[in-house]
């Protein structure tokens, strides 16, 4: 949001825009509750009392499902081991898993990418992760709030990989995505952000469909493609308020907040002055970015329909790849009457403000405090 001074022309802009909890140790299980699993599972093995449930899980009926690559890190304990395949669907119990190799004394294993298939039998996963995995691969990390742009010069930076290959393929339209708006060749915002592990083989092509396919996997799970009624927003609209949560929120506690503030905006027919969209406008002319991400008094006459300060409503796409508790915050903003925020806190804190003048009243105090918003 922005404050009501006036700059000069070259002038930086002071737009009021964005920008854990300690670890309880879990109590242990009792060595005597271990032992007592175990033998509860050896019973079940030896007197056939759920058999064929257990047998179910062990070794599940029909064939195996679809290949999934596993990352298995340096210094995996068993139980990681487990949660891990659980968690790829490699196996449907990870405590079962657990118990079953440490009864036939198969574990440890190694490190290493496996190849592995949803809903397989134990015997046949163990066998695999004796054989040892692929070590080599290489690992690319992508975090929230990058453009298309960016992803792809992190993408250039992999070995044989060129970053402009990878944003032609990206715009092309050869990678179609089920939350495209219609008509559209653009995965802008639609690139999950997350570590990815690649083999050498994995080309432009390979990554990036590797990655539309998490962000459909992910978008999908949180009920993104359902329509929505109480928003007012189409699902595509709401990825693109989901990227504007992502680039005005350094803090998650606050990303519902920020939401309400845009949906708010929306309601009154105000234009949102998000100066992360000035930005994304000005980088759309071919103009880099700034150090520290400034904008200048007169970055907000730039004509694009990405300048939220000239045109009302919510830009034409997405402005950066955005994680899950941005899009949880888009589809469920906290219920308040916010038409303003600013950052007040160095760590991205912001003070929300239903009317002009107390907004600018938090402007003057972050000011004061020496807080630059």
């Amino acid at each position: 949001m922005t404050t009501t001074d006036l700059y000069d022309d070259d002038e930086l802009h002071d737009g009021g825009h964005g920008g854990g909890g300690d670890y309880v140790q879990p109590p242990r299980k009792s060595r005597l509750g271990k032992v007592v699993l175990v033998a509860v599972i050896l019973a079940l093995l030896a007197g056939g009392l759920g058999a064929v449930w257990l047998q179910r899980k062990i070794d599940p009926p029909g064939a195996p499902g679809a290949a999934v690559a596993v990352t298995i890190p340096e210094g995996s304990s068993t139980a990681r081991i487990a949660a891990i395949l659980h968690d790829k669907g490699v196996i449907s119990n990870a405590t079962i898993f657990r118990y079953y190799v440490r009864v036939k004394g198969e574990d440890p294993f190694e490190a290493g990418i496996f190849k592995l298939r949803r809903n397989q039998d134990f015997d046949s996963v163990v066998s695999t992760l004796h054989q040892g995995g692929e070590v080599a691969y290489e690992r690319l990390t992508v975090p929230e709030g990058k453009t298309l742009k960016q992803i792809a010069e992190l993408v250039g930076k992999l070995p044989g990989r060129s970053g402009s290959k990878f944003l032609q393929l990206a715009q092309s339209g050869q990678v179609k995505s089920q939350y495209q708006a219609a008509g559209s060749t653009n995965l802008e915002g639609l690139l999950f952000p997350d570590t990815y592990n690649f083999e050498a083989k994995d080309d432009e092509l390979a990554i990036l469909e590797r990655m539309s396919a998490e962000f459909e996997t992910r978008a999908t799970a949180l009920g993104a493609n359902a329509p929505n009624a109480r928003l007012k927003v189409s699902p595509y609209q709401l990825l693109v308020i989901a990227s504007l949560v992502e680039t005005e929120s350094k803090v998650d506690a606050e990303r519902p907040k920020i939401a309400q503030v845009i949906y708010n905006r929306m309601a009154k027919g105000m234009p949102l002055q998000i100066d992360a969209t000035v930005l994304y406008a000005r980088e759309q002319t071919g103009a880099s970015r700034r150090p520290n991400g400034r904008v200048l008094f007169r970055d907000l006459e730039i004509d694009s329909p990405y300048n939220t300060y000239k045109v009302k409503g919510i830009p034409p796409t997405p402005i950066a790849a955005f994680g899950e508790a941005s899009l949880r915050a888009a589809l469920r903003p906290e219920a308040g009457p916010w038409l303003y925020y600013v950052k007040t806190e160095a760590d991205g804190t912001h003070a929300f403000a239903t009317t002009l003048a107390e907004h600018n009243r938090n402007i003057a105090d972050a000011k004061r405090r020496g807080v630059n918003p």
